[in-house]
């Protein structure tokens, strides 16, 4: 079964169920996907809420590419119990945490977060649990232009990727550091 999603010139979106040729179209993204859903017999969860301002939603993850590291892991114990503020804990295929907390920008919420539960829990949550390229944003209409959309989460997830991985390589802080200094970020 494949569902499309349309973007009319005149601000309206069109959704259509290939299978049955069910067609809808509508001023309101969420309700032509509702009805696709409800169409095609699948259930329809809407959008949460907008987050307060100054608040960042994201999901941050804790993957272990040669462990087995579920949500149940010991290790985890701790966070799951006393997770940080804001955060709640969630099976993912591995351990994860979905999250609502403050910051000036998503980047600044994720690094609060992300040192909050190093701190006090002794995990270093590596993802965001975003997939995909930085090449791919513009094919996949991500808006690059905002600093706090889904390419700031796609580059969360790819920093903490390559601090995760570069720490599995013996590569340090300082290596780290010196080669962003480098690239002449500001």
């Amino acid at each position: 079964m494949s569902l499309q999603f349309l973007r009319n010139a005149d601000g309206t979106v069109t959704g259509r169920n290939d299978t049955n040729g069910f067609t809808v179209t509508h001023a309101d993204e969420e309700e032509v996907k509702r009805q696709l859903y409800e169409d095609a017999g699948w259930e329809y969860t809407p959008p949460p809420p907008p987050v307060p301002p100054g608040h960042h939603r994201f999901l941050l993850v804790h993957e272990e590419d040669d462990e087995d590291c579920g949500f149940g892991d010991e290790r985890y114990a701790g966070l799951r119990a006393r997770p940080p503020e804001g955060c709640v804990p969630v099976d993912r295929g591995c351990f994860a945490l979905e999250c609502e907390r403050p910051g000036r920008t998503l980047l600044d919420a994720v690094a609060g977060t992300v040192a909050v539960v190093r701190r006090e829990h002794g995990v270093v949550m590596n993802g965001v649990g975003v997939a995909g390229r930085p090449g791919e944003w513009p094919e996949a209409g991500v808006d690059t232009d905002s600093g706090d959309g889904d390419a700031a989460a796609v580059l969360a997830h790819l920093v903490l990727t390559a601090a995760h991985r570069s720490r599995r390589l013996g590569y340090g802080r300082k290596e780290l550091v010196r080669l962003l200094d480098a690239s002449g970020i500001e």
